[in-house]
């Protein structure tokens, strides 16, 4: 009688202990903050496209005189 009675309690344990199944990990992050920092002002997005224009004229009144 106590060979069953024990098997009956580690029964029950097993049962209750795999009750539930595998959860999955929850994986939690902290959000990333991303700051963009400004330049110089809107100005400095200017002078690239002042140099190009000054080289393509540059460029064009050489070529055009040859005596």
């Amino acid at each position: 009688m106590k060979k069953i009675a024990l098997a009956a309690v580690f029964a029950g344990a097993a049962s209750t202990a795999f009750a539930g199944g595998m959860e999955e990990p929850v994986m939690e992050m902290e959000p990333v903050v991303v700051v963009e920092e400004t330049t110089g002002g809107s100005s400095s997005n200017l002078i690239i496209p002042i140099i190009l224009i000054a080289l393509i004229a540059a460029a064009a009144s050489t070529t055009g005189s040859t005596d």
